[in-house]
């Protein structure tokens, strides 16, 4: 395991798991950068979300993708609001071991989802470790040419025609599936539409895009592709708003 991934595993499980604010003297660097909307900067802030913690919540991992000093979590928060929310959470782990910046966006669970898949559920151990460079080129290609570029004429380049497991619960599975849900979407006024790629996080067979562009509104994509054999084989996603005002001068990315 990396030393980046195992720090923010063990860090994430003080703070969150056992709800220990201290957890933040020993992880988190003094410089600490919050792009969250939910927090404001500092380490301060995030000693006071963590103290103040229902008493009901807890976080329940997916999987976790490690990319040099980035690790991005992928799980399900439990008791944070009313309902359960499926969440991307990145974290840049600094020179000295300690949590020096974080990104994340939440979205509601969807328990009836138009493919029969959750949000979260799949394969969730990164395999195929040595492609992961040729991956990583795949889905930055992929990203600029059909995300950015929406040239959809090359999707099957990039996509498999034969497996696409989809986990956004809006489209069902297969490229048939990703179509009619866009032309659902456009039809409500929702064009997908991707103007920047910030982050992309490689990690095996796993590839996590954090981008920003519109989906009817200034929108944050966080994309996670899983490639088998030189093709896109799953997506997982969560698309959120860009928020008018952050409790920080950040920015979301």
């Amino acid at each position: 395991m990396s030393n980046a991934k195992n720090t923010v595993l063990t860090a994430a499980g003080e703070l969150f798991g056992k709800k220990d604010p201290s957890a933040v003297d020993r992880w988190v660097a003094a410089d600490y950068r919050q792009h969250s909307a939910l927090a404001a900067d500092g380490p301060e802030a995030l000693r006071q979300l963590v103290a103040g913690l229902p008493e009901g919540f807890r976080y329940e991992g997916a999987r976790v993708i490690a990319d040099g000093g980035l690790v991005a979590l992928h799980g399900t928060y439990h008791g944070f609001g009313p309902d359960p929310l499926v969440a991307f959470d990145i974290f840049r782990v600094d020179a000295d071991g300690k949590l020096a910046e974080h990104w994340d966006a939440l979205t509601p669970l969807v328990k009836d989802t138009a493919s029969g898949r959750s949000q979260t559920d799949g394969p969730t151990e990164p395999v195929d470790l040595d492609k992961t460079e040729a991956n990583r080129a795949l889905v930055r290609e992929f990203a600029e040419k059909v995300l950015k570029g929406a040239d959809y004429s090359v999707l099957t380049d990039y996509i498999s025609t034969e497996t696409y497991h989809q986990h956004n619960p809006e489209a069902a599975d297969g490229l048939d599936g990703f179509g009619a849900a866009a032309a659902n979407w456009a039809e409500q006024g929702k064009n997908l539409v991707y103007r920047t790629i910030h982050k992309v996080i490689a990690d095996g067979d796993f590839v996590l895009l954090q981008s920003e562009g519109e989906f009817g509104v200034p929108a944050a994509y966080y994309d996670l592709f899983r490639v088998q054999g030189g093709k896109i084989v799953e997506h997982w996603d969560i698309v959120v708003p860009v928020p008018a005002e952050l409790p920080h001068s950040n920015g979301l990315f």
